[in-house]
């Protein structure tokens, strides 16, 4: 048994949110009002007490210290004179004079990457627009997280690395450039550049301001605590580009968004394979609210598929889901993440124009595979906790497609409850004990409503059985012992 394997056994028997405590001694965390093993039971409230209120609390402006604008330092805003360094500057000279507020007055200002510094707000005023650089050669090459791996790529439009108390405020907008976007291949294997990327921060706060990129992700905090994404317009649509993707973080709040995507609107991930697993960068406390939703390529909310680090305790509330190419809601994994998705609890969500279906739960086969699975049993995500409740669906083609979960690791603890609303299909269900269903009220579906294979719990009376879904051969180890490196 490797080191990591032991870590995970003890993760297991010890409570995975005992574990974290340590990490998170400045907060009333919601780990800790979990019972002894770390779980609570399917569909109970969840208290979350942020460490840093007066982030929550919109408090985060800067208040005092300087106050400097871009056009002071050269920034010309015409839209085809680079502003690289005059905007730069203007950022690195609020920082060392004690932080404050950098504005970018009303025009087009064309830059290359810029480096947020900490206790710096970007402010966007009315009419203004950062403009993306089309050589990409203004991004620098570093360390990048793409699809839970870190690789050499480019670094974002805007990008922070360890800093606290940064903040971009609007109401202006920042445009990618388009011809930077993609994905890397053999022949250009340097990832592209996001747009907005803060890695290993605290403390962040980007509101008001609006987005447009595609063939790349927009916001993309990875191993940051404390960020407040809130009055967002997002637009990704044109191609293959997640709105926000929040990469082994923690304490996140994103409210009243408005986002329409060529790819998830969020996703929520924590790395993938051996890497992740030995790294345990866990995506939790997750709340997201009051925003809008458009997708069409995937799906609206995203949870995996890359979850070596694990996730838990996501609360999706009140959220409107006007459009997705598959499902509003999608959970996913595989044999060879390992780790565990726990405690994911929706309610009053209102759904429609969905071309696959309101909610589907993939564990079996969502993803690339990594080159270095995790191996085993201990492969197999845990998944525990999953409550949907108060949801308005309409002409849906599915309710639920529950089916691909593995049946050596079932699913702990379901609940779905308070459903209204028309659909084309119902039900289907495989590997679950604890599951609740209470209240389903639907109507046009074709076919009985509900179909089980190995459930257990209440509300499955009238439930007819299905066909045991096909399971993935089981990933053998390596020959050689993984080293993190």
């Amino acid at each position: 048994m490797t080191k990591y394997s032991s870590r995970r056994k003890f993760l297991e028997k010890a409570g995975k949110g005992l574990l974290c405590a340590p990490l998170l001694a400045s907060s009333v965390s919601a780990l800790a009002t979990t019972a002894g093993n770390g779980t609570r039971p399917a569909g109970q409230e969840r208290k979350q007490v942020r460490s840093n209120t007066a982030l929550e609390a919109g408090q985060g402006e800067s208040k005092r210290g300087v106050r400097l604008d871009i056009r002071d330092f050269g920034a010309k805003g015409d839209g085809s004179s680079k502003d690289t360094a005059a905007v730069q500057r203007a950022i690195d000279r609020c920082s060392v004079l004690g932080g404050g507020v950098v504005t970018v007055p009303v025009g087009n200002f064309l830059t290359g990457a810029l480096a947020l510094r900490s206790h710096v707000e970007l402010h966007l005023e009315s009419g203004a627009n950062l403009v993306g650089s089309s050589d990409l050669d203004d991004y620098p090459v570093s360390e990048v997280r793409w699809e839970g791996k870190w690789i050499p790529g480019h670094t974002a439009l805007i990008y922070a690395r360890d800093c606290e108390n940064i903040s971009i405020t609007g109401p202006g907008k920042i445009s990618g450039s388009h011809s930077v976007g993609g994905r890397p291949s053999a022949d250009r294997p340097l990832r592209r550049p996001a747009l907005i990327e803060p890695i290993g921060c605290t403390n962040l706060r980007f509101d008001g301001f609006s987005t447009d990129y595609h063939l790349m992700w927009s916001i993309h905090p990875t191993y940051c605590d404390n960020i407040h994404i809130s009055n967002l317009t997002i637009r990704s649509t044109g191609g293959n580009g997640d709105g926000i993707d929040i990469d082994s973080c923690k304490h996140v709040i994103i409210e009243r968004c408005d986002i329409s995507t060529g790819d998830d609107c969020i996703s929520l991930k924590s790395g993938r394979g051996m890497e992740g697993y030995a790294l345990l960068k866990t995506t939790e406390d997750v709340v997201i609210r009051d925003c809008t939703f458009a997708d069409s390529i995937f799906a609206c909310i995203g949870i995996g598929s890359e979850t070596s680090g694990g996730i838990r305790d996501v609360k999706i509330e009140s959220c409107n889901f006007t459009y997705a190419k598959t499902h509003a809601i999608y959970i996913k994994s595989r044999p060879g993440r390992g780790a565990f998705i726990e405690n994911i609890d929706a309610e009053n969500l209102k759904v429609g124009k969905m071309e696959g279906g309101f909610l589907r739960f993939n564990i079996l086969g969502s993803g690339l595979q990594d080159q270095v699975p995790v191996p085993g049993a201990e492969g197999i995500p845990t998944i525990r906790n999953f409550s949907f409740s108060n949801v308005k669906v309409e002409d849906v083609p599915v309710l639920v497609e529950g089916t691909s979960i593995h049946p050596r690791k079932p699913l702990d603890g379901f609940v779905l409850a308070n459903v209204t609303g028309t659909c084309r299909k119902g039900i289907t269900l495989a590997n679950i004990k604890n599951a609740r269903l209470k209240d389903i009220k639907v109507s046009g579906f074709a076919g009985p409503l509900l179909g089980v294979y190995n459930v257990s719990g209440s509300g499955l009376k009238d439930a007819v059985q299905i066909a045991a879904p096909k399971v993935p051969e089981e990933i053998k180890a390596a020959e050689t012992p993984y080293v993190l490196q």
